[in-house]
């Protein structure tokens, strides 16, 4: 098992290599599990540290750990505080946002834009609340569990 701390567009990611072999691989990257397909150019080779192209196929997969810390996450972020963060369900690009601090928003509003694999996800506030916070801008790549905004 190896461990990396990579920066990758001012974004810090812990990533571990759990699992590799000549076709794919099983990594964690800030806590998710992802099943990597990899692709090599013909004159790569597989040795230690390979020299590997962009992945052929990545797929998010939740473990029962994943689970649990994100239970744990959600239910810690409401404890002693009226505040909720609204937080991004997979990594992607914000597109758009649609609230400013100071605003009132309603449950299921959507509140942001986020692009991941070539689609637009709305975000949607989970209560209903006055925008205490706004943590992203437009154009920032953000990965999965990232907050988006605060509501109070």
């Amino acid at each position: 098992m190896k461990e990396y701390k990579l920066t990758i567009n001012g974004h810090d990611y812990a990533v571990r290599i759990d699992r590799m072999d000549d076709s794919s691989a099983d990594v964690t990257v800030n806590g998710t599990a992802f099943a990597v397909g990899i692709g090599f150019d013909g004159n790569a080779q597989l040795k230690g540290a390979a020299t590997v192209s962009r992945p052929a196929a990545v797929r998010p997969v939740q473990t029962e750990s994943a689970v649990r810390t994100s239970s744990a996450a959600h239910a810690a972020q409401g404890a002693g505080t009226t505040s909720r963060k609204v937080l991004s369900p997979l990594p992607g690009v914000i597109n758009s946002i649609n609230v400013t601090v100071g605003d009132r928003v309603s449950a299921g509003q959507t509140v942001a834009v986020l692009e991941a694999m070539k689609m637009e996800n709305a975000i949607e506030a989970e209560k209903s609340g006055t925008v205490s916070a706004v943590h992203v801008s437009v154009g920032d790549s953000i990965p999965e569990g990232a907050p988006i905004i605060s509501i109070d």
